[in-house]
């Protein structure tokens, strides 16, 4: 995809072109469209990209859903060792104490 800036008269300065390669049956679906709807293709394309960010958007994965695939697969079995963590360091410092 390859981007321009130009500037026209009656357009934003704001507006840039940008170039995407369509197949075929995308195109004329795109040219048919325009024509029933009487629009150009550039409002049509506009219009379907932002109902796409829209719904994307929406969808907003937060980091809890990103999070669920890897929670718990590399658990220990033991169901508390967030609230023994500390006895269980002072063993392991004792042992190793001990062990000299």
């Amino acid at each position: 995809m390859s981007v321009l800036v130009a500037a026209r008269p009656g357009k934003s300065r704001n507006d840039v072109i940008t170039t995407a390669r369509l197949p075929i049956e995308t195109r004329n679906k795109l040219v048919v469209l325009s024509r029933v709807k009487n629009k150009s293709k550039s409002e049509i394309i506009i219009e379907a990209l932002d109902k796409y960010y829209e719904n994307v958007e929406e969808e907003g994965i937060d980091s809890y859903t990103l999070g669920l695939p890897y929670f718990g697969k590399y658990g220990s079995g033991i169901g508390d060792l967030s609230t023994t963590y500390k006895q269980r360091f002072r063993e392991y410092l004792r042992e190793r104490q001990n062990s000299y």
